[in-house]
């Protein structure tokens, strides 16, 4: 007999509101993405006196995938390509180290607090709102490399194609699937607190991989949380997918992996009884559980909204991988 169950895809389009960055948050972050630029412009030419770098803007930003954060402090990622270094023979560049203090001193005093220079960007910190990291790349025969302090050194690596790979994941999947992934982030973002999780990247990946569109986002998720459990439940490599040697889970250690997939069969369990549950309520709750207070208030739903109920879906058979 087929079941009776609880529809919750309206509260996941509440807390997806509630998640997303807001068209002011997007203008806010804009600004500051646009005044440091023309800050750093501006110290190439009055006091360098080469030429000014370009910019691309990469990671979540770029992709649409940014969820506003519990702590409530954004960050975005701006890369800054150089464009004073010889693009044919790299035997006269600086080393990674002087370049980041080009950026670093140019951006030195934007704001109250000091900017960071870390080993793979320089940081400017809007202290209590957001954070720009700063990634400095410069092209050598066609390829882009990154300059990052340390042994790596300039490497290779190109952010824009991972930003247009996941557009082309979107251009398949749908806005579901950039759904599924701000859902996961914010999921990632609440159960952090309890150790560290894999980054957005590992995320988005895990999600394009295992995402099944369905006409409801708590269904799909569901589906979505379950085909990642089994995946690593065979197997804790993850492959990137713009360079299939390399494994995007090496850099956890095992006590890493195994934080996550704990995490991950909670929210697996979580997400079988709530669309399980007859009870909207019910669901609701166990949603609320893994989500966090951000997550609608289900205290004031309507227990008695016949509406709410649907039939049972696929996820809650074994074969649903299948269905």
């Amino acid at each position: 007999m087929r079941l009776a169950m609880a529809n919750c895809h309206d509260l996941f389009s509440s807390f997806y509101e509630a998640i997303a960055l807001s068209d002011s948050g997007k203008e806010n972050l804009k600004k500051a993405r646009d005044a440091i630029r023309d800050r750093i412009k501006k110290i190439f030419v009055d006091q360098k006196r080469i030429p000014v770098p370009q910019f691309c803007e990469q990671g979540s930003y770029a992709m649409h995938t940014i969820v506003n954060p519990i702590d409530g402090e954004y960050d975005i990622d701006d890369g800054v390509y150089l464009q004073n270094l010889d693009s044919t023979d790299d035997s006269n560049w600086p080393t990674p180290e002087t370049v980041h203090k080009w950026i670093f001193d140019a951006v030195d005093g934007h704001t109250n607090q000091p900017p960071i220079d870390k080993r793979t960007c320089v940081r400017v910190i809007y202290a209590g709102h957001y954070h720009v990291d700063l990634p400095i790349y410069a092209e050598l025969k066609g390829v882009n490399l990154h300059a990052e302090k340390g042994e790596k050194g300039w490497h290779p690596s190109d952010p824009k194609t991972i930003v247009e790979w996941f557009q082309n994941a979107v251009k398949k999947g749908g806005d579901q699937l950039r759904r599924m992934v701000r859902h996961l982030k914010a999921w990632v973002d609440y159960r952090s607190k309890d150790g560290k999780l894999p980054s957005g990247f590992v995320l988005t990946v895990l999600a394009d991989n295992e995402f099944l569109p369905h006409d409801r986002d708590d269904v799909c998720f569901g589906q979505l949380v379950k085909n990642i459990y089994t995946h690593l439940m065979s197997s804790t490599i993850l492959h990137n997918p713009l360079d299939s040697s390399e494994d995007l889970l090496a850099r956890y250690d095992r006590k890493d992996i195994e934080r996550f997939i704990n995490a991950i069969r909670h929210l697996k369990t979580a997400a079988a009884n709530a669309l399980a549950a007859e009870k909207k309520t019910d669901a609701c709750k166990q949603w609320r559980t893994e989500f966090g207070n951000r997550w609608p208030d289900c205290d004031t739903l309507e227990k008695s909204d016949k509406s709410i109920y649907t039939v049972a879906p696929a996820i809650l058979r074994d074969d649903a991988r299948s269905a």
